[in-house]
């Protein structure tokens, strides 16, 4: 009997918060750095690799930027999105990426960036990501991972008191990603990390820009609210981690998954 995945985090919430995310992202000045990273890092990447899909799927690319590159390079892409933008701005299709996509074996490309971390059965997810390519495609994955945030969850520490409660998100780091690729059938797959630093001049802006990227806390079990006494702990450990001009460092890892759908082989004779 095949168990179920852990319920880590709420569908509702979830989608809640990419909604929120859509909404904000509408705003002049919202936060998009991590979605500007990771758009340059694939298409620097498939640069790199002088892969030239004729077909791709692209989910969760928020900015456009993605497609727009390839569609400008001839290639047809379908933009997908668990919270898709009005067919009039963006002609998303909406995506369950824990059922089986549309078009099995269809795309010389799949890429997905930033909505695969919140998601219970990451593996199940991967299947049917791998399910899309057609023989010889890649696929390309990234997300928030291990070590992220590492100021945020100390000032939270603190903010709880006695009382620590699970605010910040599980993240998968880099052996984990290679393990997940070997179990759902990519063939050479490659994991990697790298740093992003941003500087905070507040609590308020950090939460903000995480709300504003839809990184907000989507957990099934969610902690309880701060109250005033939390808020102030908080505040006074933002101001404790800050340097000497009021500023505070937080890093974001970014986690880069990708392989191939093995080619079929004529057979030998």
């Amino acid at each position: 009997m095949t168990s179920l995945p852990p319920t880590i985090f709420s569908a509702p919430r979830r989608a809640q918060a990419r909604r929120r995310m859509r909404r904000l992202q509408q705003q002049e000045g919202a936060a998009r750095y991590i979605a500007d990273d990771m758009a340059e890092d694939v298409l620097e990447r498939l640069a790199f690799l002088r892969h030239e899909p004729a077909r791709a799927l692209v989910e969760g690319d928020i900015t456009g930027a993605i497609s727009s590159a390839l569609a400008a390079r001839g290639c047809a892409v379908v933009r997908a999105d668990p919270q898709p933008a009005p067919r009039e701005i963006g002609g998303e299709i909406a995506i369950d990426e824990a059922l089986p996509r549309p078009f099995p074996g269809a795309f010389d490309l799949c890429v997905n960036v930033g909505t695969l971390a919140t998601v219970n059965d990451l593996p199940g997810a991967l299947v049917h990501l791998r399910a899309m390519l057609a023989p010889g495609g890649l696929a390309m994955i990234s997300m928030i991972g291990a070590g992220s945030l590492p100021k945020l969850r100390a000032i939270m520490f603190a903010a709880d008191g006695d009382q620590p409660a699970a605010r910040i998100h599980p993240q998968v780091d880099v052996r984990a990603g290679g393990q997940l690729l070997q179990r759902t059938g990519f063939a050479d797959p490659v994991v990697d990390s790298r740093t992003l630093d941003v500087r905070f001049g507040s609590l308020e802006r950090l939460v903000g820009d995480l709300r504003e990227q839809g990184l907000g806390n989507c957990l099934a079990s969610p902690a309880p609210p701060l109250g005033k006494a939390g808020y102030r702990r908080a505040a006074q450990a933002f101001a404790e981690a800050a340097d000497a001009d009021g500023r505070v460092t937080e890093r974001f890892e970014i986690l880069t998954l990708s392989g191939w759908a093995r080619a079929i082989r004529p057979p030998k004779f």
